[in-house]
């Protein structure tokens, strides 16, 4: 059976198509940008870790209330491209997702169960490779073939094993996996699904917004399809009608549908009409992805 799809309306976004990445060449005009940091939010500068051999900003949202409360313990929302989740002053493309902003008006108007959110900042050019499950062509233009080194599984040793752990300790989460989700987009997105189910026993809500379905030839549909049991993932999955393939979302879903997904139960999804790939598009679904995945409690 195939479930209706959900248009929303939208104007059409002109902004340069996001990749997400930040290049130092591009750090005088970051620096003039103003901050658009909301609510508590604390910034851990050069996290280490040994398993990929680099240091990343990490930044923390704290939900209201999180001091006041000194005993109640919180959900967690980990989330790729950090610089583009809460600032305006270090987003790609100067236009932020606006998720501090999201939630503190949905968790103060009770719209949603108070949760923490971790941005984890992307490594430039090792983008390509930490969030690709496989090692596919980056260019199939190119000349030269490159290929991407396929790190995703390496990467999520990374939020599995060296950030997680961290965070656990350091702020009073949740630590199990109902109540731990993951998201991003485009390759963010992408790498949130492999994730997802390659360890489902460590995170269990998905925000795949805009996934690079197309990656090594649909490397992500040949991952869906492999799985013999479906894991307990409640996925949010959307994509915009302005984007380049964007019908390979619906398939996506169709493929999700077949594993045993149930549209408005464990998995939404959404097809945005007129929206394209970029900070605003994604910035404009964080409301209802948040609503989805972190309904309040009763």
């Amino acid at each position: 059976m195939r479930a209706a799809t959900i248009l929303v309306a939208t104007r059409r976004n002109r902004k340069q198509e996001a990749c997400a990445t930040f290049h130092p060449q591009r750090c005088v005009s970051l620096c003039m940008r103003r901050h658009t940091l909301t609510g508590n939010i604390k910034r851990h500068r050069a996290f280490p870790s040994r398993i990929l051999g680099n240091r990343r900003d990490v930044l923390v949202y704290l939900p209201p209330g999180y001091r006041r409360f000194s005993r109640k313990r919180y959900p967690v929302l980990y989330l790729h491209d950090g610089q583009n989740v809460f600032d305006a002053a270090t987003s790609f493309s100067g236009v932020e997702w606006g998720v501090d902003e999201t939630a503190e008006r949905l968790i103060r108007r009770k719209l949603i169960e108070p949760l923490i959110i971790v941005a984890i900042a992307n490594m430039g050019e090792e983008r390509i490779h930490e969030y690709a499950p496989t090692r596919g062509v980056i260019d199939a233009k190119a000349k030269r073939k490159k290929r991407s080194r396929g790190l995703a599984r390496l990467y999520g040793h990374f939020l599995i094993d060296e950030l997680k752990p961290y965070i656990d300790r350091k702020y009073r989460t949740k630590p199990d996996a109902e109540c731990t989700g993951l998201g991003g987009s485009s390759l963010g997105g992408l790498v949130t699904l492999a994730i997802g189910i390659l360890y489902p026993r460590v995170f269990r809500r998905l925000v795949v917004m805009s996934p690079s379905i197309w990656w090594d030839d649909f490397a992500i549909y040949r991952l869906v399809d492999s799985t013999e049991q479906k894991p307990p993932l409640k996925i949010w999955l959307d994509t915009g009608t302005a984007e380049p393939g964007w019908e390979q979302a619906r398939e996506l879903r169709d493929r999700l549908f077949e594993k045993g997904w149930k549209l408005r139960d464990d998995l939404q999804y959404m097809e945005v009409k007129g929206a394209d790939h970029s900070e605003a598009a994604w910035a404009a679904r964080v409301d209802p992805a948040l609503r989805f995945l972190f309904p309040p409690t009763r």
